[in-house]
């Protein structure tokens, strides 16, 4: 694989092709518009700036790296990519109509979905080479997690998991094929632990402080889980919990009051200033 195709410019888009570009891959970002163009190739270079003022890489090399990025807002740019990622919106719809234009220029390549909670086979259901259609969840940020889930669809080829496992392993992660299911591994855990956490504030059984640093100092995760959804986005963790609820019927995905609650007030966590917890307050 030569060139890569990342259809999204958002936090998993940019980190997708930053983690590409530093593997030494030409990469081509698809954004929405114009404004979106100038916002994509911003956000890789400061990925790739903070990794400079760490000195995990050269000024040098960075300009080297951002030299093999390319950002468009027409999707016909994708035209002979190797592999074409889509990284938008975690929604169906959204996700589906993207899809089915990446698939008008994939060529010989892979098309695949970043998607962290939606079947892969309802996605490649409107599609027509479902053969060479595949999940790969990155993990967010994209360059520092080391872990991808890879999702074959009912028609997913042996030879498309094996190429795509191939790229994982490429860009110095380890992916783990998981079955096609509804939330995959990573979220169908985190997601109950998230949602448990603010079940546990919203019945008044401990603060938002007390429940991270139980989760912190008592279970040894790096971040407590109220911290963590105000990081990943409490509305992203909102969808999430949803898509599952949705597909399973499992009352325990059913997003607790307090997320609920911050997400129809627009506290969506780091991101817009609040969450769980003030931000701005502490800038």
């Amino acid at each position: 694989m030569a060139k890569i195709t990342v259809i999204g410019t958002g936090t998993m888009g940019s980190g997708i092709a930053q983690a590409s570009l530093s593997s030494g891959y030409d990469v081509t970002m698809i954004a929405h518009s114009q404004k979106s163009v100038q916002e994509a190739a911003s956000r890789v270079e400061s990925g790739f700036d903070k990794a400079v003022s760490a000195k995990a890489i050269t000024q040098e090399q960075k300009l080297a790296m951002m030299s093999r990025l390319s950002v468009s807002d027409d999707i016909a740019s994708s035209a002979g990519s190797d592999f074409i990622i889509e990284a938008v919106s975690e929604d169906f719809d959204t996700k589906e109509g993207v899809l089915k234009s990446a698939e008008k220029y994939l060529g010989a390549g892979i098309l695949a979905t970043n998607t962290s909670s939606i079947p892969i086979s309802q996605l490649a259901a409107g599609l027509s080479r479902k053969d060479v259609f595949i999940g790969i969840h990155f993990f967010n940020p994209v360059p520092v997690m080391k872990v991808v889930e890879l999702i074959g669809g009912d028609s997913t080829s042996p030879n498309t998991i094996s190429k795509s496992s191939e790229f994982v392993k490429k860009l110095g992660k380890t992916p783990v094929e998981v079955k096609d299911s509804p939330g995959f591994i990573a979220n169908r855990l985190l997601m109950l632990f998230i949602n448990e956490a603010a079940r546990a504030l919203d019945q008044g059984v401990a603060t938002k402080e007390g429940i991270d640093t139980i989760a912190k100092l008592g279970l040894h995760h790096p971040m407590g889980p109220l911290e963590l959804a105000d990081f990943i986005g409490v509305d992203v963790c909102n969808d999430i919990m949803l898509e599952i609820f949705r597909r399973t019927d499992d009352k325990a995905f059913d997003p607790a009051e307090s997320i609920k609650r911050l997400v129809k007030e627009g506290r969506l966590g780091r991101k817009s200033g609040k969450g769980f917890y003030d931000y701005a307050a502490k800038a």
